[in-house]
């Protein structure tokens, strides 16, 4: 058997620059290393972990100097959890480096011609920000390098936090999590304490067994909290002995849900949910506007965030209220009765069913009565019959999914020829693919980037495009 080769251990290494997915780089003899969890003008040591013709990968075992640009961790999960990684980098720096991403990706990928791109606007809350977080319960919990070293041992081994990247099977236990309200801190820890207390079987991601298998947190801006608790299996004794504990415990929670599900993955859209107490929804609010949010809705992650986003896009769209307006990728209708006030008719098409229903009623408890809605894979809804029974759009708000636009999507589209495109994305790359496509018929008039995620790579970027003079 061949004998792997050892890899180098790289010594008094600076880093450089931040890169894609949170990752910072060197340069070491021309070759570009990524690592994690480090800032410009740090000086380490790494040790490579994975070599390839053009690049390496490292993993950081020695700071010897750390930056002048350098910000003190604020989670005492930094460097494990895969979230937040861009905390110990200026929140100033970090919008700087999503301002260059969205420039980049627009520039080598799009190849368009481009107006001044305006400057990100960035958050106003940079920690406890989201609305949702969930959290996954494993009897087989994720030991850090230090522990595992020291050979520390554990009478208790359940963990309920989160994944670790790259690893279905682990999972970090999280003492405090900055990303949401600190009343999702206490649900969790109030759970967790309830499960040890009363041994109620943590889920084995591997071996498919247990009891509790994953939680999820709404908070919304109106002050509501949901919870959806998902078991593995039912056990009517031990499912209402939690659920009860947490009524007792938190008044707070205005709609408490749980689910049955034994099937292999996490996801819930295809399961039942049923009500403990309260409602089956909380309510987000908007500008006057209430959005009906269920255990299963999209709705942005970043609230506050969401109103600056939408703002853009309306703005983008220069609407008269003589406009058609369609709204792709509707999900539960936000941006479409977000704007359907300064419109003649919003029609919004999104893929999940639920969604649309959740769209329908937002309309209707707004009453907001100049919008239709259609589920159905957005390739098959939106074709050139569709546009020709519902009329051409003079306007086309597209949200699209990381993928972004199915080709035939773009091709439908080039083909009603819209007046303006607002084109809203949280990828820039595929965006960018998209604006190349697009390029033969519209020209990219304004570009503002949007930062919903505060410590993380992701950027939100609104371009509007409008059709060229023939």
């Amino acid at each position: 058997m061949a004998r792997k080769k050892e890899l180098p251990l790289l010594e008094n290494i600076e880093i450089t620059g931040v890169a894609n997915e949170g990752k910072a780089i060197a340069r070491v003899n021309d070759m570009v290393v990524f690592t994690q969890f480090v800032v410009p003008g740090d000086i380490v040591d790494l040790q490579v972990t994975r070599k390839k013709n053009s690049y390496m990968e490292g993993r950081v075992v020695k700071i010897h100097k750390f930056s002048e640009r350098r910000a003190e961790a604020f989670c005492s999960h930094y460097g494990i959890c895969g979230g937040c990684k861009w905390q110990i980098l200026p929140y100033e720096d970090q919008i700087k480096a999503k301002q260059e991403q969205v420039y980049n990706n627009l520039t080598r990928i799009g190849k368009v011609e481009l107006p001044e791109i305006s400057p990100i606007l960035g958050s106003e809350d940079i920690i406890r920000y989201r609305n949702k977080l969930e959290f996954t319960f494993s009897n087989k919990k994720w030991l850090t390098y230090e522990q595992v070293a020291a050979g520390e041992k554990f009478d208790n081994m359940n963990a309920l936090g989160f994944h670790i990247p790259g690893m279905f099977d682990k999972v970090l236990d999280i003492d405090k999590c900055h990303l949401q309200h600190e009343i999702c801190d206490q649900i969790r820890d109030c759970i967790k304490a309830y499960a040890f207390a009363n041994d109620l079987p943590f889920f084995d991601l591997r071996n498919k067994e247990g009891f509790l298998r994953t939680i999820v947190v709404r908070t919304a801006s109106t002050g509501e909290v949901m919870l959806t608790v998902v078991f593995y299996h039912e056990d009517k004794e031990k499912r209402e002995g939690l659920l009860n504990h947490l009524v007792e415990q938190f008044p707070q929670i205005t709609s408490l849900i749980y689910v049955i599900n034994g099937k292999c993955n996490d996801t819930i859209t295809d399961q039942e949910t049923f009500v403990f107490k309260g409602r089956d929804h909380i309510f987000e609010e908007m500008e006057g506007l209430k959005f009906k949010i269920g255990p299963k809705s999209f709705y942005q992650t970043n609230s506050k965030q969401a109103y600056e986003l939408y703002k853009v896009a309306r703005n983008f769209a220069q609407l008269t209220g003589n406009e058609l307006v369609y709204d792709l990728y509707t999900g539960t209708g936000t941006i479409a009765c977000f704007v359907a006030k300064m419109a003649k008719q919003v029609i919004g098409i999104e893929y999940v069913p639920e969604a649309i229903e959740d769209a329908k009623v937002n309309a209707e408890n707004n009453h907001i009565n100049n919008t239709l809605f259609y589920a159905g894979d957005m390739k098959n809804i939106l074709t050139k019959e569709f546009v020709a029974q519902h009329g051409r759009p003079d306007v086309i708000i597209t949200d699209p999914p990381r993928d972004g636009m199915h080709p035939d999507v773009v091709d439908v589209i080039l083909d009603a020829e819209p007046k303006r495109i607002v084109y809203v994305s949280c990828n820039p790359a595929t965006q960018a693919r998209d604006l190349n496509l697009l390029d033969c018929k519209y020209k990219v008039t304004k570009v503002q980037p949007v930062d919903m995620f505060p410590h993380t790579h992701h950027v939100e970027n609104v371009v509007a495009l409008e059709l060229k003079e023939q």
